[in-house]
């Protein structure tokens, strides 16, 4: 369990460190992503952003277990 949890750590402080890079090529603002901006209001839901890391993230994780 502390393993799982280290690793987790690790991938969220990487993630955080490579966000600058990743939204460079495009990854924050794919078609599909919603996005309502108003006045005082801003909504960002990354309903395609989140589908393809987690498509990403299971076929790593099956190539991993293989």
């Amino acid at each position: 369990m502390s393993r799982t949890l280290i690793v987790v750590g690790l991938c969220i402080v990487a993630i955080g460190l490579l966000w600058p890079w990743v939204t460079r090529i495009g990854l924050g603002r794919l078609p599909g992503d919603i996005v309502i901006e108003r006045e005082n209001f801003r909504l960002y839901v990354p309903i395609t952003t989140g589908i393809l890391i987690s498509v990403v993230l299971s076929a790593i994780l099956w190539l991993i277990n293989r």
